[in-house]
């Protein structure tokens, strides 16, 4: 059971490390190149490489997301459950399905894969992962601290004012993400600074209140 345990964990990393490396590549990197590209770049990067570094991406969130599973259900199993690990877990699964319901649907539209307006659909799909890059930093921050914040870490209780704020602040900038605009999310500096307040906001609801 300990080596399960640990595979899993392995697991969990490493898959986690090829998903968010990804994402961060896509955003940081792909959309800064693909506006600076020469049409046949421009063609071939979408024709090849952008199919191939998708098909990581969204495997890589696949299994992260079943290794999260299984972990989440043993954190549980043992009472180990605590508001951190409550909060990543939910950022996790809605990167998760933003990843599989909204990004790689639209992204086949915007690449040519499939028919459909590809303007519309990779503005969608830049929406989405652009807010799975403001979880990705309390998202982290959340697995990090449910085992190992000390005073806050495993056995702590579920629930309070805290996590409410955080459950309902999570809940609106995800409907942002599905049905608003980027704001300030539409720089890569701006994104990378909201990520990093939104972590500094989790962590003072859930210490503090």
């Amino acid at each position: 059971m300990e080596l399960f345990n640990i595979v899993i964990r392995w697991g969990h990393l490493m898959f986690g490390i090829t998903w968010i490396g990804m994402l961060y590549y896509f955003n940081f990197v792909q959309g800064g190149y693909f506006k600076q590209a020469s049409p046949e770049g421009l063609a071939d990067a979408k024709a090849k490489l952008a199919p191939s570094a998708l098909w990581w991406f969204r495997w890589g969130a696949m299994f992260t997301f079943i290794t999260g599973l299984i972990l989440l259900a043993g954190v549980g199993k043992l009472g180990q459950l605590n508001n951190y690990i409550v909060a990543g877990a939910l950022m996790g699964t809605l990167m998760f399905l933003n990843v599989w319901i909204i990004i790689w649907p639209n992204q086949k539209i915007a690449l040519g894969l499939t028919e459909g307006d590809a303007a519309a659909a990779g503005a969608k799909a830049l929406l989405a992962s652009r807010t799975n890059v403001l979880f990705s930093a309390p998202m982290a921050f959340g697995m990090l601290a449910g085992p190992h914040f000390t005073g806050h870490g495993y056995g702590t209780e579920t629930g309070g004012t805290g996590l409410l704020i955080v459950v309902l602040l999570i809940a609106l900038l995800e409907l942002n993400g599905l049905f608003g605009k980027q704001g300030p999310l539409a720089s890569v500096v701006g994104v990378i600074h909201c990520s990093l307040a939104l972590t500094a906001v989790m962590v003072a609801a859930l210490t503090i209140l």
